[in-house]
């Protein structure tokens, strides 16, 4: 074997170890953060509806926050706050649903559905290790679209156009996943902590979407 053949393996192996390292990072701070917001909608389960504007403004301030500082050690204190700040906002509405009838069944099938969709993306873009790179442009087209579409639905409440919009964020957040997930195994993608915060709108994103289509269809809207 060459020098240059030797550089190349050990090349590789550097780049195999860094994906590695990065994925089960990745994954590890996931699930903390999945498992501190589900802690922080339990908590507030109870307790009164969050303003809407402070809970909008409190989301992206702290996203925000999250994707400046993920290149240091505060990204991660950045990251627990938006995840339980996204967990305490989401408490009472899953709190509210669950003292309905049926509503216990809708939250456990939206957390079932959202982990199926969630691990059988995940485990597809793993296994097949393919560049999911070309979805960029549905994934920058498809924020524009459900933007617009949120606003319409502001002034036009039509339930249609609501449970359009529920579809296409699930649309949405799956392609993330997918894109996501290919980033990390094919290097383009170093910063776990970037990689979380996405991966766990994405998931968050699922879930309320599913909650939406199963309370809908289950009549209970």
């Amino acid at each position: 074997m060459s020098q240059f053949d030797v550089l190349n393996v050990a090349q590789t192996r550097g780049s195999v170890v860094a994906v590695n390292k990065v994925l089960k990072n990745t994954y590890m701070l996931l699930g903390m953060t999945l498992g501190f917001s589900a802690l922080m909608a339990f908590v507030s389960t109870n307790a009164a509806p969050m303003n809407i504007w402070m809970y909008i403004i409190g989301v992206y301030g702290l996203l925000f926050a999250t994707h400046a500082l993920a290149r240091s050690a505060w990204g991660l204190l950045t990251i627990f706050a938006f995840a339980g700040f996204i967990g305490y906002g989401t408490g009472p509405l899953i709190g509210a649903l669950m003292a309905t009838s049926g509503g216990s069944e809708i939250v456990t099938t939206a957390l079932g559905g959202t982990a199926f969709i969630f691990f059988g993306l995940s485990g597809y873009a793993l296994v097949s290790r393919k560049d999911f790179s070309f979805l960029s442009g549905f994934i920058t087209a498809g924020c524009f679209v459900l933007i617009a579409a949120m606003i319409l639905g502001i002034f036009l409440q039509i339930p249609a156009l609501q449970l359009a919009i529920s579809v296409g964020f699930m649309l949405f957040a799956s392609a993330i996943i997918l894109y996501q997930t290919g980033e990390i195994v094919n290097g383009g993608e170093t910063n776990y902590i970037l990689a979380t915060i996405t991966l766990f709108v994405s998931i968050y994103n699922l879930f309320m979407s599913l909650i939406h289509l199963l309370t809908a269809f289950g009549g209970d809207e």
